[in-house]
């Protein structure tokens, strides 16, 4: 783990307690733990209160998820970073270690396995903390996710948004460039939220999409990526999953498998949609879904 001290970094390796990693006290999916027989896929994405704009803690969406009927989840806080980059919506790296112990204890307790995860931003200058500290840390899974594509730390370490261009289709093309880079740098197990420009504004025309996003998705195919069917999108404007329909069949096109993540910001909303979700996925022609251990891929049948 990387932590602060004095202004420099120092390093040491955090290990959490045995619950999350020591498999053989829980079941691998689908081989018979409690609630196996459902047919939703679990849940690849939820936060807690560590990162100031969501509620509760790991066992709270634990006990949600079990009673949801969801097979198992990840946890997935905003990853902290060693300077300035958003802190008003993230953990510090000081909390780290508690995150770790909090998603350990919803292991312990809870009915179905939780793992530890992570949502990790790409921006600028991202690269050199993240290649060294991720390896470091026993996550199951991370997600990458751009929500800003711009970081400048010349002027006070402003910020731009996903849609601060007037252009919308400027704002696609900086932001799948970002989605590319992401791809590019090896670090992150899944992309999440892929089209998330359209939750503020509407998205520029079909020829427009299919010029921006394509280059992309060759990047996460190449990658060796997966991708997240994000429910969250049901409750915003765009009132559909990210990404859309049609994204999602170039994905399959690629063979990119996919996840599903609730994104909850509460408890209650572990699984919302999920339903809809694998609807979604059969109709562009996913038969699998990919599950995560230890950052290892294994894809199981969708239903």
């Amino acid at each position: 783990m990387v932590i602060l001290e004095g202004g420099a970094l120092r390093r040491r390796r955090y290990m959490v307690r045995p619950p999350i990693f020591d498999t053989s006290s829980q079941t691998p999916y689908g081989q018979g733990m409690k609630h196996s027989n459902t047919t939703l896929p679990p849940d690849y994405h939820s936060h807690t209160r560590l990162c100031k704009h969501a509620e509760g803690t790991p066992i709270d969406y634990a006990r949600a998820a079990a009673t949801r009927g969801l097979p198992a989840m990840i946890c997935t806080e905003h990853s902290p970073f060693p300077e300035p980059f958003s802190p008003h919506v993230r953990m510090a790296l000081d909390e780290f270690e508690m995150y770790c112990e909090w998603v350990a204890e919803a292991a312990a307790l809870s009915e179905i396995p939780v793992f530890l995860g992570l949502e990790a931003d790409y921006y600028n200058g991202c690269e050199p903390f993240l290649s060294e500290w991720l390896p470091q840390q026993p996550f199951d899974y991370v997600l990458g996710s751009v929500h800003f594509v711009h970081y400048d730390r010349e002027q006070d370490h402003a910020l731009t948004g996903v849609c601060d261009y007037p252009d919308i289709v400027k704002c696609w093309e900086v932001y799948f460039d970002c989605v590319g880079k992401l791809a590019d740098t090896g670090l992150y197990d899944a992309a999440a939220h892929l089209d998330l420009p359209k939750k503020f504004r509407a998205p520029p025309p079909p020829e427009e999409i299919e010029r921006i996003v394509k280059p992309a998705l060759d990047k996460i195919a190449a990658a060796g990526m997966a991708m997240e069917i994000n429910t969250s999108g049901f409750i915003h404007g765009c009132a559909e999953q990210y990404p859309s329909q049609t994204i999602l069949e170039w994905a399959c096109e690629r063979g990119i498998p996919i996840t599903f993540g609730s994104d909850s910001h509460q408890p209650e909303r572990m699984g919302a949609d999920f339903e809809r979700a694998v609807e979604v996925a059969q109709a562009a022609g996913y038969t699998q879904r990919a599950e995560y251990q230890a950052r290892q891929r294994t894809l199981v049948p969708l239903a």
